[in-house]
């Protein structure tokens, strides 16, 4: 694949792949691991990317976070273009192009596709809750509907289906706030059904008139080991 010349040695090599376990027609996918001990000062400089402020952790996962934005750019349009913040802090995609960025626990991931094919795209990796956290974090990610069902589950598989829930609904925000324009919340959305890699889940709340309370989108996720992978995509 084309590559950039100068790559960071706080960043492993750029991997182009698709570790979801449904193929997106058009969809580009780049991932990287990355060590904050090893960021250089001159990391941001000479990758061509602008420096933000914060600690190691911070700095190495955005860098790793654009550089596969930059590299996955590259492969789906011919143009090595790194996304700026907006002022809402999320990605300012180029014109014509929708994306989304994750980082989490030394892995960055950024996925990539045109406008014309896709509305929305929204990438989440988390590491996987302790049962303890888990339990802790329950009642603020979880509407009532989804406890109750929780509740139906053996306990060993509560941790993972939190943590699912979790991921999967910062997924829906990253796809779906770009064309909405509205913050929503985890209490504002539900988790209908999670197996054998796939997804569904449904607004509890109008996010305008395109997008009512009990719009259903649908959603993909792959266990990565000590993390979650998830993606939600909205069709043209």
């Amino acid at each position: 694949m084309p590559t950039i010349p100068h790559h960071p040695r706080c960043c492993q090599p750029l991997y182009a792949h698709w570790p979801l376990p449904q193929a997106l027609a058009g969809v580009q996918l780049v991932s990287c691991g990355f060590a904050p001990s090893l960021l250089q000062a001159d990391d941001f400089a000479l990758s061509g990317i602008a420096a933000v402020k914060g600690a190691n952790k911070r700095q190495a996962e955005y860098l790793a976070g654009r550089l596969c934005a930059r590299q996955a750019l590259l492969q789906l349009t011919g143009t090595a273009a790194v996304p700026a913040v907006g002022a809402d802090r999320a990605p300012c995609w180029p014109a014509g192009v929708v994306g989304s960025i994750t980082h989490g626990d030394g892995w960055a991931a950024a996925v990539v596709a045109h406008a014309g094919d896709y509305q929305g795209l929204g990438l989440d990796v988390e590491s996987w809750l302790s049962h303890e956290r888990a339990e802790r974090l329950a009642t603020q990610l979880l509407t009532p509907a989804e406890l109750q069902r929780l509740a139906q589950l053996p306990e060993p598989q509560h941790a993972a289906q939190i943590s699912l829930s979790f991921s999967l609904k910062e997924s829906l925000f990253k796809a779906l706030y770009p064309l909405v324009q509205q913050r929503f919340y985890f209490q504002d959305a539900e988790l209908l059904s999670a197996a054998q890699g796939r997804a569904e889940l449904q607004l509890l709340r109008d996010l305008g008139p395109e997008w009512p309370a009990g719009s259903r989108c649908q959603g993909q996720f792959v266990d990565l080991g000590t993390q979650v992978l998830s993606l939600v995509s909205i069709d043209a």
